[in-house]
């Protein structure tokens, strides 16, 4: 994409590019008589036109397809483009096929949704596994730490295979968050462990069981379990989008997600799927009630339910949906089983956060409403500006810049310069992030999260009353943030002296079982501590052995034995739950 602020260009040619942009945005651009097709490629093509949407779509209209098409390249090393049976990695939309494989098990009477998990998996640590159950596995509601969660999981884990068995032990055995059933906590590990019960029950592998239950019976033949050495004709690679252009997705040992996110399907096939539903082919008419019925956050079984609201009308519209997202792809199933429409979205340039508005825009086109067609991400400009130049002023003056003269070409909305700031926070750009987050309070005054994130980069920054000041205004937009209330409380509370000779004694490396390694350092008379390679936060001293994180609203309590030697700490997190840390170094 080319900078616009700061090019040199003719007149003539700027007018026109204006005069384009400006009709190319118009929502009355589905004029009269147009059909709902036509309408729909011309948002995606201009989605894939500014790098918003790179993968396949089809959408069905009662129960019928209106639209099916690829956009974009499948594979960029060899110019492959995506087409309507290209295959994709499912992410997260597998959870919904691994719900289907239990309720099958308990039509056949061979599972118990209530029954425990230790009753399927007799190996499984007894203290946890007598109180979870199916029920709580297939709706978050477990309390097991998620894997996917763990600190450098991703980093340390995820290019090694697993057997089943090696994987529950290691990663998906942790001690309880909350008691289950009280809370509800997205969580890959249920859902690994609910794959290896119907390995147990079936006496197959998940692959096998998932291909003779529900892809062969319905005609799925470009559906499967994705593994790297098989040779797929016409599978998509994974990439991600960087400011300096496209870069391969990491490697994933698809192991790793398993019964939670590793099978691969079309857009065509995910329709064959969404009409089977429809009827009582691959589960009974009871256990399909089941399975979208809500509970804890509206997630049923594999599903989120919810109530869409239409462009400009007061009705709402009932939506089973589920998204995905990993190395590379990032996917969306929407179903609203009332009017029996489909909209699949499955994109190869990790491009989630963009198919949500996508899905809106389409829904509002199949129930007539107004849409508005996709605009430029103004954070993919300003953060290509600050890559190349290094300079983050010329980043805020070219956001006023565009605001001020092609204001309807960019999106401008909050989320956008929220997201740029994080994403410059993660990189270590510490004065980048916190000058990107007061553009957006500045942009936005009477929205509460810009303040919430500027407080989180103050207080990272260690600028303590820069950070109160700013939580506390978000609180006041938004007295429901528990998080920012909880902050404020701590940094209010006066601060303990402490002696900087002291603060040694906690220095080190603390193995955190399951979550890696937290290193604690000083700098100063301030003590700091983060994961190994993640960026250091404060720890605030609330007097004798006890600190406080206040930017993650986590708690530090370090333990000496009889010498007084360091032996281990107790790490609060915001939840209540607490971790022993042993002081390896």
């Amino acid at each position: 994409m080319k900078r616009v602020a700061g090019m040199v260009a003719r007149p003539g040619v700027v007018r026109l590019f204006v005069v384009l942009v400006a009709l190319a945005l118009q929502p009355a651009m589905f004029a009269q008589g147009s059909d709902k097709a036509a309408r729909i490629d011309e948002y995606l093509t201009r989605a894939n036109k500014i790098g918003q949407f790179n993968g396949s779509a089809l959408v069905a209209e009662n129960g019928k397809v209106i639209y099916k098409k690829g956009f974009g390249l499948a594979n960029m090393e060899w110019n492959v483009p995506n087409e309507a049976d290209t295959k994709f990695r499912l992410a997260s939309v597998t959870k919904q096929f691994t719900a289907a494989l239990i309720l099958q098990l308990v039509d056949q009477g061979k599972l118990k949704l209530d029954g425990k998990l230790s009753e399927y998996l007799p190996d499984y640590r007894k203290e946890v596994g007598d109180k979870v159950t199916i029920h709580h596995l297939l709706t978050h509601t477990s309390g097991i730490p998620s894997y996917t969660s763990l600190p450098k999981f991703m980093e340390d884990a995820s290019r090694n295979p697993y057997k089943v068995v090696d994987f529950v032990k290691k990663y998906a055995s942790g001690d309880l968050e909350f008691e289950p059933g009280a809370k509800f906590r997205y969580n890959n590990s249920g859902y690994f462990l609910l794959g290896a019960i119907i390995e147990k029950i079936h006496g197959k592998p998940y692959e096998q069981v998932i291909k003779e239950n529900i892809f062969d019976p319905l005609g799925m033949k470009n559906s499967g379990y994705d593994r790297h050495d098989t040779i797929l004709s016409k599978r998509a690679s994974g990439y991600q989008k960087t400011p300096a252009g496209y870069t391969n997705a990491p490697y994933l040992d698809m192991s790793i997600p398993y019964a939670a996110g590793s099978l691969y399907s079309t857009v065509e096939d995910l329709y064959l799927w969404d009409q089977a539903l429809y009827a009582d082919k691959i589960v009974s008419a009871k256990s399909k009630e089941l399975m979208y019925k809500p509970f804890l956050d509206n997630y049923a079984y594999g599903w989120n339910i919810s109530k869409v609201n239409l462009a400009q009308s007061k009705e709402t519209v009932n939506s089973v949906a589920h998204s995905g997202g990993i190395h590379g792809f990032s996917t969306l199933l929407t179903r609203y089983p009332e009017q029996k429409h489909l909209i699949v979205l499955l994109d190869n340039t990790s491009q989630g956060g963009n198919l949500g508005r996508i899905n809106r825009a389409l829904t509002n086109i199949l129930y007539n409403q107004p849409f508005e067609m996709p605009k430029q991400s103004i954070a993919e400009v300003l953060m290509k500006t600050i890559t190349e130049r290094g300079d983050v002023a010329a980043a805020v003056r070219q956001y006023r810049e565009l605001k001020a003269t092609q204001g309807a070409a960019y999106d401008f909305g909050e989320g956008e310069l929220n997201a740029l700031g994080y994403q410059l926070l993660g990189a270590k750009k510490m004065k980048e992030a916190i000058e990107i987050f007061k553009l957006n309070v500045e942009a936005h005054p009477q929205a509460a999260n810009p303040y919430d994130s500027l407080g989180e980069a103050y207080l990272t920054a260690g600028e303590r009353e820069l950070a109160l000041q700013n939580y506390r205004k978000a609180v006041e937009l938004n007295p429901q943030n528990s998080n920012a209330v909880a902050i404020i409380k701590n940094l209010e509370s006066p601060a303990a002296k402490v002696d900087p000779a002291a603060l040694d004694a906690y220095v080190g490396e603390y193995d955190v079982t399951g979550l890696g390694v937290l290193e604690i350092s000083k700098d100063g008379d301030k003590l700091y501590g983060a994961p190994t390679g993640q960026r250091k936060i404060e720890l605030l001293s609330q007097g004798d052995n006890r600190f406080f994180a206040a930017a993650v609203n986590f708690h530090f309590t370090f333990v000496k034995d009889d010498k007084g030697q360091v032996t281990h700490a107790l790490v609060r997190r915001p939840n209540g739950q607490e971790i022993q840390a042993k002081k390896v170094k």
